[in-house]
């Protein structure tokens, strides 16, 4: 395991979509997990590595390895799909304020492109509007696929200081059916697959 923190780089050079250009990213802290949720039965074909930048945006790359794909043929017109967890996805939790631990930000998605972004409150969870943009690029060759996410910093926190320590975890779902591949960066190490475990996520600086 790592320490439990993962730094968010300043990003200045951008590519023509709007994103970190490529040598920006490369430049970036990656952290990497191939583990299930209990931090257990590691399966390097299923790997995940996340990297984090920010500017105006908040940027979120995801690199994944695979052994299958399994997704949902059908989503709003903008690609938003509720329930997208009962298929493959890559998924971020952040938590900009901590000082009520059981109210963070979901973010999902998947590899045909297909999203969602949550509030989630005491149990409760409600379409957050953050108008993320997304990019997703499968290769079926290599069994990767990569997803990248530019959240605007707004939809997140009111007030954003790059002195702010935020919670934060990221996960990993894969599996047409049970028993799937559930897996965490900070592994919730509950008895079944939960990801919803505040008490468990690890921290995210700025710099």
């Amino acid at each position: 395991m790592d320490s439990g923190t993962v730094v968010a780089r300043r990003v200045t050079e951008f590519d023509a979509a709007g994103f970190p250009a490529t040598k920006a990213w490369a430049a970036a802290q990656a952290i990497s997990f191939d583990w299930d949720w209990r931090g257990e039965n590691a399966d390097a074909q299923r790997s995940t590595e996340v990297r984090v930048m920010w500017a105006e945006m908040l940027y979120l790359r995801f690199v994944q390895r695979y052994r299958t794909i399994t997704v949902y043929a059908d989503a709003r017109q903008d690609g938003w799909r509720d329930e997208l967890w009962d298929r493959d996805v890559a998924e971020a939790f952040l938590q900009p304020d901590a000082s009520d631990p059981r109210k963070y930000l979901e973010f999902e998605v998947a590899p045909n492109g297909q999203w969602i972004d949550l509030l989630i409150s005491h149990g409760t969870k409600a379409e957050l509007g953050s108008k993320l943009k997304r990019r997703v690029v499968l290769d079926e060759a290599k069994k990767t696929w990569v997803a990248e996410l530019a959240i605007p910093m707004q939809s997140l926190t009111k007030t954003f200081s790059a002195s702010d320590v935020w919670r934060a975890n990221f996960f990993r779902v894969e599996g047409e059916k049970e028993p799937r591949f559930y897996s965490a960066w900070q592994p919730t190490k509950t008895e079944v697959p939960q990801f919803h475990v505040p008490e468990a996520f690890g921290r995210l600086i700025f710099k």
